[in-house]
C-alpha cells in the first residue's frame, strides 16, 4: 500500500499539516524538524505527488525563463548556461521546476509568452534580457504576472523589479584601462541597440572617452550578433577603415574570440597590433591565447538574485518593485598592451 502524508506524519509524530510544510520547505520549520520527517519519508519510501499538491495549491511548482533568441543562437554564447545555473540552483532550494521558451523572431518569443500566460504554464517569468519598446513587459505588467528581468528596463523602471550591473560604469572601466595604456583611438562592438545594455555601455564608454577630451568617432561603433561570427564580421569592418583603432571594447568575450581568430587570419596580432577589453569573464577567456582581460560581471550571481527576487514576489502578496545591482570587476590578463 502507498503510504501517505498522514503515515509520515504518524511515524514522525507530528501534524500533517507539519509534513505538508517540510515537503514545501517552508523556512518557519526549524531543521531538527525537517531532518525528523525527511528520515520518515525515506523509511516509509514516501514520494510527494507535485502534481496533486500543485492542482490543490494552484501552483505549478515551476518558473518560466525567455531567452532572446532561439535555442540554437542562446546556447552558443556561455553567458546563458551560466545565467541559468543560477536561476537552476535558486529554483532546486525552492523545489521548482523551469521551463523554458525561445523563438526566431520577437513576435515568436512574444506569441509564447502569452501563450505561457493564458495557460498559467508557470507561477512567474524570469527574462534574460531587456530591449527597448519591449511589448512583453508593457504585457505582463498588464496582466499583473509575476515576473523579474535580468537586465534594466527600457521603460517603466519604478514598476519592474529587475537585477543588473551597472553597466555604464562597467563600460567606463573597460574603456579607461585602454585609455591609460596611451590608445586614444578605441573602438566598441557590441549588440543592437534595441538591447538596453547596448545602449547602457555605449554611454560608459562615450563618457570615459569625454573625460581624456576624446571625441567619440560614430565609426567606431559597430553592433553584430553576440556570435564569434558577429565578432569576425565587426573586426573586418573596422580594420577596412582609413584609421583603424588600436583598442577595443568588446561587449562579449565569444565575440572577442571571433574577432582575435580573424586579426590572426589576417596576420596581426593581440596585443601587439590590437588591445581588447571585453565582457562577461566566461571559463574559456583565461584559456584563450593570449588570455582576455575582460569585465568580470558575475553571471551565475545575476541568474540567481534574478530567482530570488521572483519567489520573493511569489511568496508575498505585496512586494515593492526593487533593484538589485551585481557588482562587477575588471579582470585583467594579456589582450592588452601599453601603446608606445
Amino acid at each position: 500500500m502507498t503510504p501517505t502524508i498522514k503515515d509520515v506524519a504518524k511515524l514522525a509524530k507530528v501534524a500533517p499539516s507539519t509534513v505538508s510544510r517540510v515537503i514545501a520547505n517552508n523556512p518557519r520549520i526549524s531543521s531538527k524538524t525537517k531532518d525528523i520527517v525527511r528520515k520518515a519519508m525515506d523509511e516509509l519510501g514516501y514520494h510527494p505527488n507535485y502534481t496533486a499538491r500543485s492542482l490543490v495549491s494552484k501552483s505549478t511548482q515551476t518558473i518560466g525563463l525567455v531567452m532572446p533568441s532561439s535555442a540554437e543562437n542562446v546556447f552558443q554564447n556561455p553567458f546563458f548556461p551560466e545565467v541559468i545555473r543560477g536561476i537552476s540552483t535558486k529554483s532546486h532550494e525552492k523545489k521548482y521546476g523551469l521551463y523554458m521558451t525561445t523563438g526566431d523572431s520577437q513576435e515568436e518569443i512574444f506569441e509564447g509568452v502569452c501563450d505561457i500566460v493564458r495557460g498559467r504554464r508557470v507561477d512567474g517569468l524570469i527574462l534574460l534580457y531587456s530591449a527597448v519598446d519591449d511589448q512583453m513587459m508593457d504585457y505582463l505588467l498588464e496582466k499583473k504576472f509575476p515576473f523579474t528581468v535580468i537586465g534594466k528596463p527600457y521603460e517603466h523602471e519604478e514598476e519592474i523589479t529587475f537585477v543588473d550591473n551597472d553597466n555604464k560604469k562597467a563600460a567606463f572601466d573597460a574603456t579607461s584601462h585602454l585609455l591609460e595604456l596611451g590608445h586614444e583611438k578605441v573602438a566598441f562592438v557590441g549588440g543592437g541597440m534595441e538591447l538596453v545594455v547596448t545602449i547602457e555601455r555605449i554611454a560608459g564608454y562615450e563618457k570615459a572617452l569625454m573625460s581624456q577630451g576624446i571625441d567619440m568617432v560614430d565609426d567606431y561603433i559597430v553592433h553584430h550578433e553576440f556570435l564569434q561570427e558577429g565578432g569576425r564580421d565587426a573586426i573586418q569592418e573596422l580594420m577596412n577603415l582609413e584609421q583603424p583603432p588600436t583598442g577595443l571594447v568588446v561587449s562579449d568575450d565569444v565575440m572577442a574570440f571571433g574577432i582575435a581568430s580573424r586579426l590572426d587570419e589576417m596576420g596581426l596580432d593581440v596585443p601587439g597590433d590590437i588591445s581588447i577589453v571585453s565582457f562577461n569573464n566566461v571559463i574559456f577567456s583565461e584559456l584563450a591565447t593570449p588570455s582576455l582581460t575582460s569585465v568580470d560581471i558575475n553571471i551565475f550571481q545575476l541568474g540567481y538574485e534574478a530567482a530570488e527576487c521572483l519567489f520573493e514576489i511569489l511568496g508575498e502578496e505585496k512586494v515593492l518593485p526593487k533593484r538589485i545591482t551585481i557588482p562587477h570587476k575588471l579582470i585583467v590578463r594579456n589582450s592588452c598592451s601599453q601603446l608606445d
